[in-house]
């Protein structure tokens, strides 16, 4: 399979990686309106002022993205523009936000969809747990088989849901405009200020709202996916998705504001507003499926951006190499399969409850905002490319917002968004002793004229080969060891339970092979690996002696099937780990392939 035809076209990649910026509509609206409502029903006449707020960031973000997109088109993001302009550090928790906050794209992403699914089928709710954590399952199971598969599956409920939520907002407008829809809000606009109204619950509200951005960043970190020319086209898919989520987010909000929606525990505010405009017929229930699904679907963004910034960061040496491999689908299965791990960690820590996680969800995009804008304002007064000082304005609006969101989520949510302030220094933490031990690796492994003066010479190689018993592994192991041995030496360990048997075995080995030393050690606790490194380690001192190296062969038959491996010990592994301890020890394995 080529890599090219993993590539996504601007079609499959709005399904792809808009899927989470998408779907926060479905709850961006109702958490303004959850603030709001807690002064009095006529502070719901806010909402309007804080969406345009919000849409006022929305434009700004999407065009800094851009910029990004065209200015940094290996991928990466926040992470690569922060380490670029910033430091290391900058980028370091850029990018450490970055992979927490897919991790919560999962996670609230599912536990939404399951919400949607519970609200249905209320039987369901008590299972609500088990059901998040299997669509997580079912979700990196697909994106194992490759992007381009998940993409196609993913084309039908996004696009339903587009399709849908679009219906909806005309609808709802016609029927406003037509007098269908009473007019039922408790304050008009312009009506004067509502009483108790305050500066602090207005940004309150915005830093609720502000979920409704949550992954716009997704397309700049997934560049490399797009088909060629690359940054063109995540350009055009990025601009396509911010129209679309500020036509929903708008729309939504202002059908909410004109029909006098009220937040409620059992029935959520999109769900209220579909009963009002579609009656409780056959359009009513296709949106809250394709709501639950988009919810649950959206999931998908984290699992296509989370293994791209993994794969930057273990470039760079922050996170393990294992990051850096491609599966059979040439997908980043190691990353796919620790987000998947990570989100569901993350559901059954906050059992399943949604609005738990939102808060720390909206400081994880927004520190990584903060950075990689402001870090564009540094490139553009280095680059000085084209009409600079206007793209450094446009960075500078949305890093300003971006920062001030960051303040007020930790100043109003402090008791939802605390653990931030422990997991970032943990990580940054751990990225820096990985990255200090690659280094350490890196020095310790390069290849300099004074090593080559301590690279040792042997005179002589001696080979310990350890048997269990005399059989065709052995007979092999053997043929082998005296292929690239001076010396060569059998050893048995035997226990005390059975000494006729074990007796047996030396006579047998000693017939079939009388020029090699049989060494015979007794174990009273059914011990092997301790006597072992014993015997191997005074083997191993006795032959640097004479200077020669010692090898130790450990003979092992490998099933014809896979799944056969369990019907086994696993006594060959454990020897090989623990020998693997002794500098002065050489290990080496033979392995016998069974034909049935």
């Amino acid at each position: 399979m080529d890599e090219g035809g993993q590539a996504l076209t601007k079609f499959k990649a709005l399904a792809l990686l808009s899927s989470d910026a998408l779907s926060s509509v479905a709850y961006g609206t109702e958490q303004i309106t959850t603030v709001l409502i807690t002064l009095s029903a006529a502070a719901l006449v806010y909402q309007l002022w804080v969406a345009a707020v919000v849409l006022v960031l929305l434009f700004a973000i999407t065009l800094s993205y851009r910029q990004i997109i065209y200015a940094y088109p290996s991928g990466g993001g926040a992470y690569v523009v922060a380490s670029t302009n910033w430091g290391t550090s900058a980028g370091l928790v850029a990018g450490g936000s970055l992979l927490v906050d897919y991790m919560l794209t999962v996670a609230v992403s599912v536990t939404s969809g399951t919400e949607a699914i519970t609200s249905a089928i209320p039987g369901l709710y008590s299972q609500r747990v088990l059901i998040a954590v299997l669509i997580v399952i079912a979700i990196m199971a697909l994106n194992l088989r490759g992007m381009r598969e998940s993409a196609s599956f993913l084309t039908v409920p996004v696009y339903l849901f587009i399709i849908v939520i679009l219906a909806m907002i005309l609808w709802g407008g016609y029927n406003i405009v037509t007098g269908n829809i009473a007019y039922q809000a408790a304050a008009k606009v312009g009506s004067g200020p509502v009483e108790g109204m305050t500066l602090l619950l207005f940004f309150k509200a915005f830093s609720s709202g502000s979920s409704s951005l949550t992954g716009v960043e997704a397309i700049s970190n997934a560049v490399p996916n797009f088909h060629r020319p690359r940054r063109k086209n995540a350009a055009a898919t990025l601009s396509i998705m911010a129209i679309i989520l500020a036509i929903f987010f708008g729309g939504i909000t202002y059908l909410s504001y004109y029909m006098g929606i009220r937040p409620n525990a059992t029935d959520t505010v999109l769900s209220q507003i579909g009963a009002g405009v579609f009656g409780h017929g056959i359009m009513y229930y296709i949106l809250q499926l394709s709501t639950a699904l988009i919810l649950a679907v959206a999931a998908n963004t984290g699992f296509s951006a989370f293994p791209i910034l993994a794969y930057n960061l273990a470039k760079d040496k922050f996170l393990p190499h294992a990051y850096l491999d491609r599966g059979d689908r040439l997908g980043y299965s190691n990353g796919i399969i620790s987000l998947a791990v990570g989100a569901i960690v993350l559901i059954l820590i906050f059992h399943g409850q949604t609005s738990l996680l939102i808060p720390l969800y909206a400081v994880g995009v927004f520190v990584p905002f903060s950075l990689s804008q402001s870090g564009m304002i540094i490139h553009w007064f280095r680059e000085r490319e084209g009409a600079w000082p206007v793209k450094a304005f446009i960075n500078f609006v949305g890093a300003f917002i971006s920062v001030m969101l960051v303040i007020f989520l930790f100043i109003l949510h402090f008791s939802n968004v605390w653990p931030y302030l422990i997991v970032m220094p943990a990580l940054l933490y751990l990225f820096y002793r990985i990255h200090a031990h690659y280094k350490n690796v890196a020095n310790q492994l390069k290849i300099t004229e004074a090593a080559k003066e301590t690279i040792h010479e042997y005179d002589g190689a001696t080979v310990i080969v350890l048997i269990s018993s005399v059989t065709k592994v052995t007979a092999g192991a053997i043929n082998y060891a005296k292929s690239i041995g001076d010396y060569v030496i059998a050893m048995h360990v035997s226990f005390d339970e059975n000494p006729q048997k074990e007796h047996k075995t030396a006579i047998k080995f000693k017939k079939q092979y009388p020029d090699i030393r049989f060494v015979d050690i007794h174990s009273s606790y059914r011990s092997i690996t301790t006597p072992t490194l014993r015997f191997c380690d005074v083997i191993a001192k006795r032959a640097a002696e004479r200077n020669f190296s010692t090898t130790v062969l450990v003979p092992q038959f490998v099933p014809r099937r896979p799944w056969q491996n369990i019907l086994h010990n696993q006594t060959s592994l454990r020897l090989r780990t623990m020998l693997n301890s002794r500098e002065n020890i050489i290990v080496s394995t033979y392995s016998y392939h069974l034909k049935q």
